[in-house]
């Protein structure tokens, strides 16, 4: 049996369309149900879905009170799915719900973890009059994803897949609205396969896709590189965040001395300004599990970290170049080898002290 996942807030427009259309593409070829997942919806989305399942449709509806999101709405109507295969669709008609038997027999054929409506494999298209930002973004979101996966739509919000393939995920944590990456990585799916559709824009309702939506895909995307990477992505982000401390610290001391402070307190208000612009891109993204934590004493043990993590840096820095002929002939070496040292010291501490994850009471 087939589950349609449909997640829904304000569809009322689009609900006896998008039925239709699935019914006319399914009966008499797979025994299927349309499970709605709807956030509350002010609207009459609820009573169009009752009013169908009333005239004899295989609909039904799940409202949720006390949530929200489309990533925890597909999760939700996955779990309490009848069915051996879940496929998840947008209400909007963008996806076609003809495609569905086609992906359905290539899931069973091949065998595969996914199967995925594609815009951008062979054949696959969008509506013309889509717009350059449009695409862009979407090409960019994809390009953001493509260390975790080969996958070239993995923004796709139109996919099924095995039962079992979903029951071994681990560590659902879904935010934003690309939860075909979330099972991509945490099933995970080793054999998906990307079927060529044709992407319509919506005809009735609002889009859901706003900028709040895409900086919570940034920050989902952020999480799966740190479910996938662990320690070496938390690193990078935490040398990137160090990289913009160091602008913030040289531009700091420039504007200082422009405006006639002496040359020790202009650097020690330089240094203290950019060790806190560093504090809170680390407390909020890098180690961003442990920001439920008091912020105060975090901070503290962050300052002890850095302040610690200079005496690494001058400690090897004076070391190398007083004690090691080599270096005395290459200047800017020491001071490297010094800054290297000094920024593995600062994650480490961080990592397992500064910004240590405390649980959360419940």
């Amino acid at each position: 049996m087939l589950s349609i996942i449909v997640p829904t807030y304000c569809e009322e427009e689009n609900i006896h369309p998008v039925v239709a259309r699935i019914r006319a593409a399914l009966d008499s070829r797979l025994e299927y149900e349309i499970v709605f997942v709807d956030d509350n919806s002010p609207d009459a989305t609820a009573a169009r879905v009752e009013e169908l399942q009333r005239s004899g449709a295989p609909v039904r509806i799940i409202v949720r009170k006390d949530e929200r999101g489309l990533s925890s709405a597909i999760t939700r109507g996955f779990r309490e799915a009848r069915g051996d295969l879940l496929l998840c669709m947008d209400a909007d008609l963008s996806h076609p719900p003809e495609a569905i038997p086609d992906m359905v027999k290539t899931l069973q054929e091949n065998q595969a973890d996914m199967v995925i409506g594609s815009r951008y494999v062979s054949g696959g298209r969008t509506e013309e009059g889509w717009g350059l930002f449009r695409w862009l973004n979407s090409r960019v979101a994809g390009l953001m994803a493509r260390p975790l996966t080969a996958v070239r739509d993995a923004m796709t919000g139109f996919f099924v897949m095995p039962r079992p393939v979903f029951e071994r995920a681990k560590d659902l944590n879904p935010i934003g609205y690309k939860f075909a990456l979330e099972l991509i990585i945490k099933c995970p799916c080793r054999n998906v396969v990307e079927i060529p559709i044709f992407f319509a824009d919506r005809q009735r309702g609002e889009s859901k896709l706003n900028f709040r939506e895409q900086a919570r895909y940034i920050l989902h995307l952020k999480r799966l590189y740190d479910y996938r990477y662990g320690k070496i992505s938390r690193f990078i982000q935490f040398s990137l965040v160090g990289a913009s401390g160091v602008l913030v610290n040289l531009l700091t001391y420039a504007v200082l001395l422009k405006f006639g402070l002496r040359e020790e307190l202009a650097y020690a208000v330089a240094i203290w300004l950019s060790l806190t612009w560093n504090f809170v891109p680390n407390r909020y993204v890098t180690f961003d599990d442990s920001a439920h934590d008091p912020w105060l004493p975090q901070y503290a043990r962050y300052v002890v970290t850095c302040a610690l993590g200079v005496v690494i840096n001058w400690s090897i820095t004076m070391g190398l170049t007083h004690h090691m002929g080599w270096f005395k002939d290459h200047e800017l070496m020491a001071p490297l080898a010094g800054i290297a040292a000094g920024t593995i010291f600062n994650f480490l501490i961080s990592h397992a002290w500064a910004f240590r994850q405390t649980p959360l009471k419940k």
